[in-house]
């Protein structure tokens, strides 16, 4: 198991400047590189301050100079809203340009908010993002390819950047079973979302990933499994308590635009609540959000639960001053990770299938 650092870039209050956003993040990406993060991803939404993201590859190729050692990830291209010869191309080039650091999320999107505005189909939207990769594999495989299929065409071209090993790996994320079919004839980490789950939630997730994984004849207990999750570590009630506020606002968010149910006040979304929403004491009670040792402790039970190889740990949220996320990242490598390692030993051997642990 490792972790990367997830950044999803949105903002709160009115007027906040883009710049800033962007500054911080790279400040947080190289924060990450120096506490052994493994991954820095970035996300990809359009048209409102939940995220000012609108493109995760510019972000990698922004960060390819200014890190060395950490893999850089989209996290994730939402497929569908790209002409496929250029997102193709682009990738080709981001992983040059990273020397192979590059780690492709991809996910077929979720906000019919966004795909309304790209004039696009949401309903068409995994079909499309299948048909694409298929075109990557081959476009990538070859010197030359062509293709004609449900919604793209291709004459016979050539994909002048090309990727330093073959395809870059490859996570999945979304909530659609032809991805996950997708994923597991391939080996792809599938990844789950929610900031709001739960270790069981996290166990039922895995569960229903490894019935696709078997129905599509590989081992279910292999299965590379990730998960998103809110991190703040913390000593201050006060601070764990605001940062537990500010990941609601954004789960809120989330939802509103999942469920067409978004309302705009010029360019920033009203905040509302949803069906079911937990209290801020219940999120608090297992969420990774409190000081080392209870942040460790839940990581725990939720290893204990999925068996994720991977988490990605959001530490920016919001309203939430950047300091606080940059004292968070610091603290995994100084105290949350060797509280884990006296319980796991070492985290590389989570993750893996009984056999090779």
């Amino acid at each position: 198991m490792d972790v990367g650092l997830f950044c999803l870039m949105g903002y709160r209050t009115r007027g906040t400047p883009t710049a800033a956003i962007y500054d911080d993040a790279v400040a947080q990406v190289k924060a990450a590189e120096q506490a052994g993060f493994a991954i820095a991803w970035f996300a990809e939404h359009h048209f409102s301050n939940y995220c000012v993201c609108p493109s995760p590859l510019m972000m990698v190729a922004r960060m390819a100079g200014e890190t060395s050692r950490i893999r850089l990830g989209s996290g994730v291209v939402i497929v569908p809203l790209y002409h496929p010869s250029r997102l193709i191309a682009e990738i080709g080039m981001i992983d040059s340009l990273t020397h192979g650091r590059l780690v492709l999320g991809i996910g077929s999107g979720y906000q019919p908010f966004e795909f309304e505005r790209f004039g696009q189909d949401l309903a068409e939207a995994p079909a499309r993002l299948l048909e694409v990769m298929g075109m990557m594999e081959t476009a990538f495989g070859a010197e030359t390819f062509a293709h004609q299929g449900a919604h793209y065409s291709m004459p016979t071209a050539h994909i002048a950047p090309r990727p330093v090993r073959g395809l870059p790996d490859i996570y999945v994320a979304g909530d659609n079973p032809d991805l996950h079919r997708y994923a597991a004839e391939r080996d792809c980490v599938v990844m789950v979302t929610p900031r709001h789950f739960t270790p069981a939630m996290l166990a039922t997730a895995r569960a229903r990933f490894e019935a696709i994984r078997a129905a599509a004849g590989r081992t279910p207990d292999t299965l590379r499994f990730g998960a998103m999750r809110p991190f703040c570590v913390t000593d201050d009630r006060a601070e764990a308590m605001e940062f537990l506020e500010n990941v609601r606002w954004q789960i809120r968010l989330s939802q509103s635009l999942r469920r067409r149910e978004q309302e705009m006040d010029g360019g920033m979304l009203v905040e509302k609540t949803w069906e079911g929403e937990p209290s801020l004491e219940e999120m608090g009670s297992h969420m990774l959000v409190g000081d080392a040792a209870t942040v460790a402790s839940r990581m725990a039970a939720e290893i204990r639960a999925a068996n994720p190889c991977h988490y990605l740990l959001q530490a920016q949220v919001a309203n939430m001053a950047p300091a606080t996320a940059l004292r968070s990242i610091a603290a995994w490598q100084g105290a949350v990770k060797p509280l884990l390692e006296r319980e796991f030993g070492p985290l590389e051997r989570i993750g893996l299938p009984a056999a090779a642990a």
